[in-house]
């Protein structure tokens, strides 16, 4: 079944995306074989399947599409939640390139489009859960990680997998800020990011990720607060060791390597106990009680089996 997305769907990639490069990336994305003819208003669709694996796809109202692309955090383009649709139309996702490196027996520097082959698309319909207390629900496109990982053979001391983002100063102006150190690196252990529901991503709402949310790939992992889901991907580097990441480097006592939604640890500034859906910001909306492992409990909650999650946050 093809995934189509309503032209109620606002605003187009192309209206945030500078039209130069949002047309060689439609140029790229149809030679890949995989954008939409005839869906008119002119966005870069991706063709997707609706996804089988067990969680994959929730029945929560979906946030519209103009929420998800205009309220966010990508400091890289400054820490406000206005400025990454605001900043980002400086960065360039054509051409990229992504090393697949370390442990591996197979390393490899992959094309976007060699990516955007590798495996079918599929939709997944995601919670995703801000360590700042709000959430959304959004429909992404993309494939579990673990196809990826098949490909490059990890070697058996291969325990972490560390997610580098792209830091050019050139076109992400807050690059260089002192707030964190770039560039940005998220990391999971081998067997996260082998979990089915983890998703290397390359759209959203059916479209091509807007530069503002990560393009041209990024991960989700919809259990774990959002941080940890790596934006504008430009390295996936395989490791014994556990990888040093941005926000836990920054401030370990707020920031723990695994960072799973939990809300019965609480972060020091936010309580993790319940969240603001965004769109439902009424003047009487009542807040939502947090899941733990934001409702993904069934498809990861073995993956923690023993640990005590209030020490390993």
């Amino acid at each position: 079944m093809l995934i189509r997305v309503p032209a109620a769907f606002e605003p187009s990639p192309s209206e945030i995306t500078p039209r130069l490069v949002y047309l060689k990336r439609r140029e790229l994305i149809a030679a890949a074989g995989l954008l939409a003819a005839g869906t008119g208003h002119g966005a870069a669709k991706l063709l997707a399947t609706r996804s089988s694996v067990a969680g994959a796809v929730v029945m929560d109202k979906l946030t519209t599409q103009q929420d998800a692309t205009s309220y966010n955090n990508f400091y890289e383009f400054g820490t406000d939640k206005a400025d990454p649709a605001r900043n980002a139309g400086t960065l360039k996702p054509t051409p990229w390139t992504v090393e697949v490196d370390g442990l591996v027996k197979k390393p490899a520097r992959y094309a976007l489009e060699d990516l955007l082959k590798l495996s079918a698309q599929e939709e997944r319909i995601y919670r995703l859960r801000c360590v700042e207390g709000w959430s959304m629900v959004i429909p992404w496109v993309g494939y579990s990680m673990s196809k990826l990982i098949e490909k490059v053979e990890p070697l058996g001391n291969a325990r972490y997998v560390e997610f580098i983002t792209q830091a050019d100063p050139k076109t992400m102006p807050f690059v260089g800020s002192r707030v964190l150190d770039w560039p940005y690196v998220e990391g999971l252990r081998m067997d996260e990011a082998m979990n089915p529901l983890t998703l290397l991503t390359f759209g959203m709402y059916g479209e091509v990720l807007p530069n503002q949310n990560g393009a041209p790939v990024r991960l989700v992992v919809p259990w774990k607060y959002g941080f940890k889901s790596g934006k504008s991907l430009v390295r996936i580097r395989f490791t014994d060791k556990e990888p040093k990441t941005a926000w836990n480097k920054a401030a370990p006592q707020e920031y723990g390597f695994y960072s799973n939604v939990n809300p019965e640890v609480d972060h020091p500034r936010w309580s993790q106990a319940s969240e603001r859906r965004i769109g439902e910001d009424g003047l009487f909306a009542k807040k939502r009680k947090t899941l733990m492992f934001n409702g993904y409990e069934p498809q990861v909650g073995q993956l923690y089996a023993g640990m005590d999650l209030k020490k390993f946050f």
